[in-house]
């Protein structure tokens, strides 16, 4: 009975609460209330896939979702990015029929990297995926290696983990785990010597804490790592791309499957690699992935096109507190041709908490922008005087602070045609996007 009516409540919250635009996460909250353990009394699909880590996550479970839709599979995901246990047990209900059974081949979960082990307590992944481990929310997520403990209880021993052979803190999930399998970079035209950005989390070694070396990286400390005293070295991969080229757009896999990029980021490589890697381990052939995965264009907005006045924009989003997801959006910015201006934007920190901590810009290499092509750089927001004091001590001499973010889409509009890029977070883009001036693309 309390299973039948914690269903009942959470259908009937999420249909209210569709109905005035909320309620991915609060039916769930009541539903865990009135039966604590409903996550272990219903019947899931067969496959159920879960996704974490500290970047990529909505973006390679989409992909994921679209892969095996193709493949003839119905999916149930939660594309609203509810990824803790709350938005999860909403998601599973909703789709449950009132006598427990959830009706789909496939189970997909975002999970929130701090919450996986409740989310999984009741239940466990027959897939899982991690995509990387970084420097992330510092208030919120403390070092990397606290977050590696966070997941770490999320493991079961029948899961098949999919991690990240290039990344030398989230392959330590391989520890003591039978059943794993790698996605991973070769050395290619994007790959350098040594650790790029402004710091290198990849000095020593996450197990033994001796010096590592780099055969090869990729950007910041991704790459081909060796530690000098233990030997954890980066694997053997079974997913690979064995080619990538950015400036062309194009990437290989296993050295067979080509795919063109829409988005000619080394982000985007990473989150194919890791969707393809799933879906094939799922059964999906080669040439169905391939198929979706050409040309994709992501739905989720975290890359989202419009125009300004005569300027072509591309909004590039780049989670407050993770500098490595600015440096790659920067590292992209920097890469291209064309003259082009940028927007900065910070005007809050986080969705969830008030916080005015902003050390993590001194993270960020914003030096990047230093580049002949970019011929302006505006900052704007409640944190554009942090931004410039930060752009102070870069080698960027071209920027200006503009600290309402109407006025500097106002003041871009009004000039000039370049290619316009603005680097922000997903917590701040609408403020930008929902502007009477910025037409936005479909």
């Amino acid at each position: 009975m309390r299973m039948f009516l914690a269903i009942l409540v959470c259908k009937l919250g999420r249909f209210v609460g569709k109905l005035v635009g909320k309620g991915s996460s609060m039916p769930g909250k009541f539903a865990l209330k009135i039966c604590p353990d409903i996550l272990s009394r219903v019947q899931l699909p067969p496959h159920i896939i879960a996704v974490t880590g500290s970047n990529g996550k909505t973006s390679t479970v989409e992909m994921i979702a679209a892969i095996l839709r193709a493949d003839g599979k119905h999916v149930v995901y939660n594309e609203e990015g509810s990824n803790q246990i709350e938005g999860v047990t909403t998601l599973v209900l909703t789709h449950a029929t009132l006598g427990g059974r959830v009706k789909a081949d496939v189970l997909l979960l975002e999970s929130d990297e701090r919450y996986a082990k409740f989310s999984f307590r009741f239940f466990h992944p027959t897939e899982f995926v991690i995509t990387n481990l970084y420097r992330d929310q510092l208030t919120r997520n403390g070092h990397p290696e606290w977050v590696y403990d966070a997941i770490l209880p999320a493991l079961h021993p029948d899961t098949e983990l999919i991690l990240n052979a290039d990344d030398p803190l989230s392959s330590c999930f391989a520890q003591g785990h039978g059943k794993v399998k790698w996605f991973g970079l070769d050395k290619c035209a994007i790959s350098v010597d040594a650790p790029t950005g402004v710091y290198h989390d990849g000095a020593y070694c996450p197990i033994c804490h001796a010096p590592m070396t780099y055969d090869y990286v990729h950007y910041n400390h991704i790459g081909a790592y060796r530690c000098t005293s233990c030997g954890h070295a980066k694997p053997a991969t079974d997913y690979t791309a064995t080619a990538v080229d950015l400036d062309s757009g194009t990437l290989t896999i296993d050295g067979a499957v080509d795919i063109h990029l829409a988005f000619r980021s080394i982000y985007n490589v990473y989150n194919i690699l890791a969707a393809y890697a799933a879906c094939r381990e799922c059964g999906v052939g080669a040439e169905t992935a391939r198929g979706v995965i050409n040309n994709y264009i992501l739905k989720n907005g975290r890359m989202q096109k419009f125009t300004l006045g005569q300027h072509h924009g591309t909004l590039l989003t780049s989670k407050h507190e993770n500098s490595i997801a600015y440096d790659t959006n920067l590292r992209y910015v920097a890469s291209t041709k064309a003259d082009c201006v940028v927007l900065v934007i910070v005007d809050a920190v986080s969705r969830k908490y008030f916080t005015s901590e902003t050390s993590w810009l001194w993270d960020i290499d914003f030096g990047q922008l230093a580049a002949p092509h970019v011929k302006k750089v505006l900052l704007s927001g409640r944190y554009c005087n942090d931004l410039a004091e930060r752009f102070s001590f870069t080698d960027v001499k071209n920027w200006s602070v503009v600290p309402d973010i109407g006025e500097a889409a106002a003041q871009l509009a009004a000039e000039g045609g370049e290619d316009l890029y603005v680097v922000t977070c997903f917590s701040d883009r609408d403020k930008l996007l929902d502007l009477p001036a910025v037409q936005k693309e479909a």
